[in-house]
C-alpha cells in the first residue's frame, strides 16, 4: 500500500474509534425539506437528550367492558430551544438509515413537530412522503389530547393516519354558560379497534366508547360501531349505538349526534319521563334543531298515558337588536275530556331605534283546565291570568314615554269559584320627566298617563273608564356627610270619563280628583367602632323621620280599575300612598318614625346583625278606604309598630324576621322568621313561620299561618336528600310537599322526586320525577332541578349541567 493512501486512512480509522464519544455528544437530529441528504451513522452509545418511554399500549382489539380512559402523558425534558415552525426534530436510543429516504429510531424513539409529539419503541420516518410508522408504546400527543395504542402511522403535516386498539382523550374548552362563568375543559375519552386521523380535528373510529367520565372504567359511555368526532363543528356522530350506564344498556341509538363540548346542536335529545295522577305516565321525545347560531327549535312529541298524544314546539330567535320566543302545544283529542287542547305563547322583544324598544307577549290557552291538567308544576298549574300586551317605551334622556296595549286570559278551572278579570288597559300612555338640576338646588318630577279601561263584563257589573292624570312635583334635596333632608310638594289630579254598568247606572260618570301632596324626609347617620365577641365591627346608628300630609277628598264612587291596599311593611312606611294604583288617594297626617342599627364586621364588610324597629303617628282620623272601614286608623295613637331582625349571625347562621303589631287592637298582624343553617355547598337547613291572621284578598279576609322546613343534606356515599314540608297551621292540613334523592356519581348524577301541591283542599296534585344526567352530554328522564331550587333556599345543584335542554322543563 502506498504511503500517501496509508495517511489518508489514518483520520478514517480514528474517526471510527472514537465514533462512541463523538455520538454522545450530538443534538438531537433535525429532519427538515431543507437539510441535505445524506448517510446518517448509527451512534454505538445514546445520545445527551432522549425521549421518555410511553406508556404499554393494549394488546388486543376494544373489548365489550367499559372502556379505560387514556393514560396521562408522562413528563417530558423541555428541549433547549423551540424549534423553528415546521422542523421535525427526532431523537432515540440509536439512528440509522437515510434522511432523503428512510430514516429509523429505536429505543425510546421521540418524533417532535411544533405542538405534536409522537413517541414509541421505534418510529420510522420517511421524509418524502412524510409518514412516520411508529411501533410498540405509542403515544401521540398534542396540547391537551393524547392518543396511545401499540402500532400507528401517521402523515404528520397533514394530521392523517390510524392508531390500532387505541385509548384516547380529547380535551376541548367550553363557553360559559353564564356571563362571568369561566372556561371549563370538556374532556371526552375510551378505546377503540381503530383510529383514524382524518385531518386536524377529525376523528373516526370504530367499535368505539365515548365518555367524559376520567376514571379508568368509567359508569357511563357511548358505544358506537362508528363514531365521528368532529372538534371544528365539535359534533359527535354515533351509527349503530347505545349508552352503557353501570355495564348495561340503558338507551339505543341507531344514528345520534350529540355534543362534544356540551354545545348545542341538532339531534334527538334524551327522553324525558315521569307520572302524575293527572297525566298518569308523562313521556317525551324531543328532537332540537339547532337551524344557525342565533336560531334553533325544538320539537316536542309527548304521550300521557292519560291523555293522549301531544305535539309541542318551541321556536327561538336572537338578532342584533331583537330577540324572541315561540311555543305551541296542540292535543287532538284529551281522552278524558274528549276536548281538543291547545296552547299558544309568543315572546318578543326589539330595539327599533336607538331610544324606541318594542315588545310583545301573547299567551293563550284552550280551556280553562289546561294547566291544571297537564302541568305537574305547581307555578304553572295555579295561573289564572295569562298575559296579552304589546308595549313601546322612548328614553329621551330627562323624560321618558310609553304606549302599552294589555288584556287577559282569565282561567276558571274550578265552576264553584269563579275568577275575576283583571281590567284591561287599551290603551296606557305614559310620559314621565326629571330634572334634579334646577336653580337653588331644586328638583322637579312629572308623571302623567291617560289610560283606557275596558271590562269583558261591563254588560253587567264593571264599570269602564278613562282616566288621565297629572302628577307634578318639586322637592329640595339637602344633604350632608352625616344627615338629609328633603321637603317635598306636588298635586295629583286625575278626571274619569267613567261608562257605568246596569248595576251602577245611577252614579257620576265625570269624575274629577285633586289632592295636594306634602312630605318631608330627614335621617341621620352614626358610626362608631365596637368590638364585640373578640371581633371588630363598625356599628351604625340611623334614625329617620317622615311627615306627610295629604287631605281627604270623597271617592267612594270612584270605580277600583287597578288598586289594592299595599301591605304595611318598612318600605310602605316612607310610600306617598297606601294603596297601589291611582283610583284611591289615602289621606294622611302622619308621622313614620324609624331607628336602625347595624353590625358591620371590619375585616369583611359583612353585615353580622340588623335590627330596625319603627311606628307610625297619626294626628287625623283617616277616611279613605278600599273595601272596608275597619282599614282605618284614628287619630292619637302609634298603631302601628314594625321591628325586623335579620343578618349574619355566624360564618354558617343566618336569621331574617319581621313583626307588625297593631297597639289599637294589641295583636299581632303579621310574623314573618326564617332561620337558615348553612355550613356549606349542597348542605342547607332552613325554618321559616308565617303569620297573617288579617290577610285580604279582593274583599275577602282569608288569613294564613303556616310553617315550613326545608333542607339539602349529604346523607354520605355520594347521597344527598332534599324535602320541603309546608303545613297551613290555619287550616291544619300539608299544603306542599317535596321529598327526593341525589346522587353524585362524579361524571353523572341521579335524581328522584316526588311533589305533592294543593291548589285547594280537594285538588291535589301528586307527580313523580327520576332523572339520569350524564355530564356534559344530556340528562334522561324528568328534570326536579327547577322545581327544587325554588323550594328549597341555599339548595346546590351537585354537578355541572349537562347539555341536555327541553323547553318548558325545569
Amino acid at each position: 500500500m502506498a504511503p500517501n493512501t496509508r495517511i489518508r486512512l489514518i483520520p478514517l480509522l480514528l474517526l471510527c474509534l472514537c465514533g462512541t464519544g463523538f455520538a454522545a455528544g450530538l443534538p438531537p437530529l433535525e429532519v427538515a425539506p431543507e437539510l441535505l441528504r445524506g448517510r446518517v451513522p448509527a451512534p454505538a452509545q445514546p445520545p445527551a437528550k432522549t425521549a421518555p418511554q410511553a406508556g404499554t399500549a393494549p394488546s388486543s382489539p376494544a373489548r365489550e367492558r367499559a372502556p379505560r380512559a387514556a393514560p396521562p402523558a408522562p413528563p417530558r425534558q423541555a428541549p433547549a430551544a423551540a424549534l423553528p415552525p415546521g422542523t421535525t426534530a427526532i431523537s432515540a436510543l440509536r439512528i440509522h438509515g437515510s434522511r432523503s429516504i428512510e430514516l429509523v429510531a429505536d429505543g425510546d424513539a421521540e418524533l417532535q413537530r411544533d405542538d405534536i409529539v409522537l413517541t414509541a419503541d421505534k418510529v420510522t420516518y420517511r421524509e418524502p412522503t412524510d409518514e412516520a410508522v411508529a411501533e410498540g408504546n405509542v403515544l401521540l400527543r398534542q396540547g391537551e389530547d393524547t392518543i396511545a395504542g401499540p402500532r400507528a402511522t401517521l402523515i404528520v403535516g397533514a394530521h392523517t393516519g390510524q392508531f390500532e386498539s387505541p385509548r384516547y382523550t380529547l380535551s376541548r374548552e367550553r363557553d360559559p354558560r353564564v356571563a362571568g362563568d369561566a372556561l371549563r375543559s370538556v374532556s371526552g375519552s375510551g378505546e377503540a379497534d381503530v383510529l383514524r386521523l382524518e385531518g386536524e380535528n377529525q376523528f373516526r373510529l370504530e367499535n368505539a366508547t365515548w365518555t367524559t367520565c376520567s376514571a379508568t372504567d368509567p359508569d357511563w359511555y357511548i358505544k358506537a360501531r362508528e363514531l365521528e368526532l368532529d372538534y371544528d363543528r365539535e359534533v359527535g356522530t354515533a351509527r349503530g349505538s347505545s349508552i352503557v350506564f353501570k355495564d348495561v344498556p340503558i338507551f339505543w341509538m341507531p344514528w345520534a349526534e350529540f355534543p362534544l363540548t356540551a354545545q348545542r346542536q341538532s339531534g334527538l335529545l334524551p327522553p324525558t319521563f315521569g307520572t302524575s295522577n293527572k297525566t298518569g305516565l308523562d313521556l317525551t321525545v324531543p328532537y332540537y334543531w339547532n337551524i344557525a347560531p342565533n336560531y334553533d327549535a325544538t320539537l316536542a312529541p309527548r304521550f300521557m298515558s292519560r291523555r293522549g298524544l301531544q305535539l309541542g314546539g318551541e321556536f327561538r330567535y336572537l338578532g342584533e337588536d331583537y330577540r324572541g320566543t315561540s311555543r305551541i302545544e296542540w292535543m287532538a283529542n284529551d281522552k278524558i275530556t274528549g276536548e281538543e287542547r291547545r296552547l299558544g305563547s309568543v315572546q318578543h322583544q326589539h330595539r327599533l331605534a336607538p331610544n324606541l324598544y318594542g315588545s310583545l307577549d301573547l299567551n293563550a290557552v284552550s280551556d280553562d283546565s289546561y294547566f291544571e291538567d297537564l302541568s305537574s308544576r305547581i307555578g304553572v298549574a295555579s295561573r289564572v291570568n295569562l298575559l296579552r300586551e304589546g308595549r313601546l317605551i322612548y328614553t329621551g334622556g330627562w323624560w321618558n314615554a310609553s304606549a302599552l296595549a294589555q288584556s287577559y286570559q282569565t282561567l276558571n278551572p274550578n265552576p264553584d269559584s269563579r275568577n275575576v278579570s283583571p281590567y284591561r288597559r287599551l290603551p296606557q300612555l305614559l310620559l314621565s320627566a326629571t330634572r334634579p338640576d334646577l336653580a337653588g338646588g331644586l328638583s322637579a318630577a312629572l308623571k302623567t298617563e291617560y289610560v283606557r279601561f275596558e271590562h269583558p263584563d261591563a254588560d253587567t257589573d264593571k264599570d269602564e273608564a278613562a282616566r288621565a292624570i297629572a302628577y307634578p312635583q318639586l322637592s329640595l334635596p339637602l344633604e350632608g356627610a352625616a344627615w338629609f333632608l328633603t321637603p317635598k310638594a306636588g298635586v295629583h289630579h286625575t278626571h274619569y270619563d267613567v261608562e257605568r254598568s246596569p248595576l251602577n247606572a245611577t252614579a257620576r260618570d265625570s269624575i274629577s280628583r285633586t289632592v295636594p301632596i306634602l312630605s318631608l324626609d330627614s335621617g341621620l347617620f352614626f358610626e362608631r367602632e365596637a368590638r364585640l365577641f373578640n371581633g371588630d365591627y363598625l356599628q351604625t346608628l340611623e334614625p329617620r323621620l317622615y311627615y306627610l300630609r295629604i287631605p281627604s277628598r270623597k271617592q267612594d264612587d270612584i270605580p277600583l280599575f287597578d288598586t289594592s291596599r299595599l301591605d304595611i311593611g318598612f318600605a310602605q312606611l316612607f310610600a306617598e300612598n297606601r294603596f297601589s294604583g291611582s283610583d284611591r288617594i289615602g289621606d294622611a297626617n302622619d308621622l313614620t318614625a324609624t331607628l336602625t342599627t347595624r353590625f358591620i364586621e371590619a375585616g369583611t364588610g359583612i353585615e353580622r346583625l340588623r335590627a330596625l324597629i319603627g311606628q307610625r303617628y297619626y294626628f287625623s282620623d283617616q277616611e279613605v278606604y278600599l273595601f272596608n272601614r275597619d282599614e282605618l286608623r284614628t287619630a292619637g295613637k302609634g298603631a302601628e309598630l314594625l321591628g325586623g331582625l335579620g343578618g349574619r349571625l355566624s360564618r354558617t347562621l343566618s336569621l331574617d324576621s319581621y313583626v307588625q303589631y297593631n297597639t289599637d287592637t294589641r295583636e299581632t298582624e303579621r310574623f314573618n322568621a326564617s332561620l337558615r343553617y348553612q355550613p356549606g355547598f349542597a348542605r342547607a337547613l332552613n325554618l321559616s313561620y308565617r303569620y297573617a291572621p288579617n290577610l285580604r284578598i279582593a274583599e275577602n279576609i282569608v288569613g294564613l299561618e303556616d310553617v315550613d322546613v326545608s333542607g339539602q343534606w349529604p346523607i354520605g356515599r355520594g347521597w344527598y336528600g332534599v324535602s320541603r314540608l309546608t303545613h297551613s297551621l290555619k287550616e291544619n292540613r300539608l299544603t306542599e310537599a317535596i321529598g327526593g334523592l341525589e346522587y353524585d356519581g362524579g361524571c353523572w348524577a341521579f335524581r328522584v322526586a316526588m311533589h305533592r301541591f294543593a291548589i285547594d283542599e280537594n285538588d291535589v296534585t301528586k307527580a313523580i320525577f327520576v332523572q339520569l344526567e350524564l355530564n356534559d352530554l344530556a340528562s334522561i328522564g324528568s328534570n326536579p332541578v327547577g322545581l327544587i331550587t325554588r323550594s328549597v333556599p341555599g339548595y346546590g345543584k351537585i354537578n355541572d349541567s349537562s347539555s341536555g335542554r327541553i323547553f318548558g322543563s325545569e
